[in-house]
């Protein structure tokens, strides 16, 4: 993966190097070329200049002989000889380079030629010419250039800055290469750290020296890797737990089910027979509550809504009056005010279902259950109160631990109901608390949950 990256982003950055280069190359030649020209004008103006200064006898022997800026023999391509030709107003030949070719009908120097640089064809050849006329003197002088001549200069001045360009191209890209593979070695490094690692292994990516471009990736991995192994943790806390506390009435349901192959006794049969309904259910109860909590502990946010928190507790009281009044317990609902509270109201049913059954379980008989809404100033409060044997302060601090149980209290149970009303108390921010019970005796149970109402 790494080297494909790599391949493009080096393709991507030749392309873009070639057409830049390209773009300055063919730049560099149109400027090397503006400014020739701009030169050699120059230098035809003073030379034009120079033989309006020059005598008429001497232009005759310039003309006779060359006239030249430098030293022909110069291998400088600058330095050539030039041609000229002067004539009077009426358009007398004053003097003329012998090589110059005459000049058609429409090239004629006359002193109502144009003055300046002009380019001109006079045979098969092309010529650069710059004009000037002396009114004192009353001369006219036209000073020649062969265009090519101009034109190799220019070519070879390109060539010249185009060549450092052509020798720089290879060593860029070597060095656009180097450059791209030192800044993907941290994502290699890093996809062979996660290609090498066990199945086991979740900890996190340790990329400290990692460059800051890549360190969110990492942050993201590491990020993953942490809620994956929370999320295999908690399976395989829930398949133990689950293992643990079903084995026992597993084994109690399959002990009960020889007894009731192996009697005779219509009565025993009976008993044992109902020993396993009560043995599934319980083992339905655990599961169920197991269940729960591995959702509890799954889902990272749960939805709320707006709950009347007094009607809630009304109907989760009806559903427990039979157990209550089959212990002889008094359960009833003390508000003041309706109070509404932002949460899941199955979550919250399940709340209150469990208080109310623990209270129900561990109360004695003739007892009192009672189920407390109000309004404060700060929060809403939901208390469950007994005036059953209590619990001792130091076992108070693990009620919401899982699988914990009273010792003596000689009740069954799987010992998850607080724990689940504890994750559900948690997922809404409310805060859950232990303190004595009615009149001192017994325990209460307070569930303070924010202020929302509207």
């Amino acid at each position: 993966m790494t080297g494909s990256i790599r391949r493009r982003l080096m393709l991507l950055v030749l392309a873009s190097v070639t057409i830049v280069w390209g773009i300055a190359l063919i730049t560099s030649y149109r400027q090397a070329t503006h400014e020739v020209d701009e030169w050699e004008d120059t230098r035809l103006e003073q030379a034009a200049r120079t033989l309006l200064l020059v005598d008429t006898g001497d232009l005759v022997t310039l003309a006779k002989f060359g006239f030249s800026s430098s030293d022909d023999d110069d291998d400088d391509e600058l330095s050539h000889r030039l041609s000229f030709e002067v004539r009077a107003p009426d358009g007398h030949l004053v003097a003329a380079s012998p090589s110059l070719p005459l000049s058609g009908p429409g090239n004629i120097l006359s002193s109502q030629a144009v003055a300046g640089s002009q380019t001109l064809q006079l045979g098969k050849l092309a010529w650069n010419t710059y004009t000037l006329h002396d009114p004192l003197r009353k001369l006219s002088v036209r000073v020649y250039e062969r265009s090519d001549r101009r034109s190799d200069l220019a070519t070879g001045v390109a060539r010249r800055v185009a060549r450092p360009l052509a020798y720089a191209l290879p060593v860029l890209a070597l060095l656009v290469w180097i450059s791209i593979g030192s800044s993907l070695a941290p994502l290699k490094t890093l996809s062979t750290a996660i290609r090498t690692r066990n199945v086991d292994n979740l900890d996190s990516i340790d990329m400290r020296r990692a460059p800051a471009e890549v360190r969110p990736l990492v942050d993201a991995l590491n990020h993953l890797l942490m809620r994956l192994k929370k999320s295999i943790d908690r399976e395989r806390a829930f398949t133990s737990d689950a293992a643990h506390e079903l084995k026992t009435p597993l084994a109690a349901i399959k002990v009960q089910a020889q007894v009731a192959l192996g009697t005779q006794d219509p009565a025993q049969q009976r008993l044992a027979m109902q020993r396993v309904v009560e043995g599934v259910d319980r083992s339905t109860h655990l599961a169920n509550q197991l269940l729960l909590l591995a959702r509890l502990d799954e889902a990272d946010q749960i939805p709320g809504s707006p709950v009347e928190l007094n009607t809630l507790a009304r109907q989760s009281i009806a559903t427990r009056t039979v157990d209550a009044t089959r212990k002889r317990l008094t359960l009833s609902l003390l508000e003041d005010a309706p109070c509404t509270v932002h949460a899941d109201p199955i979550l919250l049913r399940t709340l209150l279902d469990n208080l109310i059954d623990n209270a129900i379980k561990y109360s004695d008989a003739g007892g009192r259950i009672e189920v407390v809404v109000r309004r404060q100033s700060e929060s809403t409060l939901l208390s469950v109160r007994d005036n059953g044997p209590g619990v001792t302060t130091a076992d108070q601090a693990r009620l919401s631990d899982r699988f914990f149980r009273v010792l003596g209290s000689h009740q069954s149970g799987s010992g998850l109901g607080l724990s689940i009303v504890a994750r559900i108390a948690a997922r809404f921010d409310a805060q859950l608390s232990f303190a004595g019970g009615i009149d001192q005796r017994g325990l209460r149970v307070d569930v303070r949950f924010p202020s929302n109402e509207t």
